[in-house]
């Protein structure tokens, strides 16, 4: 369902994150639970996570808003496709766009920057983060496409009555 009927259907039970991402990928709508990280400037966390098992899930990554470095390559955008991930969001910067744009996933980031990240490690992963004017909670639903990005405490499938 898209995020437009999303919202006409549930309204205010649903977060709505700032319109400030591009969509990478080649999937423009994805969705699924969400699992969290929180970083600035090193993608360590970003590749151990998405080495892991993602079927029906969405990494959610709050890099400090920082452009100054990409915490997403095509190589772990490959890996994320490999592990079954649906989708990946990123308050930061990604790198290799064009490949990217060719991997079966969607990707949403604040900009482009060809700047590797640092690889010493920091970072917290499943804690609740907030950027873009939305909180994300690890196990919450996240719902993306080409109108934006809505936030649910709980699965919205098809079959779920409506309001």
């Amino acid at each position: 369902m898209k995020t437009a009927d999303l919202y006409d259907v549930y309204g205010e039970q649903l977060q709505v994150a700032v319109p400030a991402f591009e969509s990478y990928g080649a999937q423009h709508a994805f969705s699924g639970q969400i699992t969290t990280l929180k970083l600035f400037e090193d993608n360590t966390l970003v590749r151990e996570t998405l080495n892991q098992p993602g079927v029906g899930k969405v990494l959610v990554v709050d890099g400090g808003g920082s452009l100054r470095c990409a915490l997403l390559g095509d190589q772990l955008a490959k890996l994320a496709v490999d592990n079954g991930w649906s989708g990946i969001i990123i308050n930061g910067c990604i790198r290799d766009s064009d490949v990217i744009r060719t991997l079966d996933i969607g990707v949403k980031a604040l900009n482009t920057n060809p700047a590797k990240s640092a690889k010493r490690g920091e970072g917290q992963r499943d804690i609740e983060v907030q950027f873009a004017g939305a909180r994300f909670a690890p196990g919450a639903y996240v719902y993306a496409d080409t109108d934006g990005i809505v936030i649910s405490d709980r699965s919205l499938n098809e079959s779920e009555p409506r309001k």
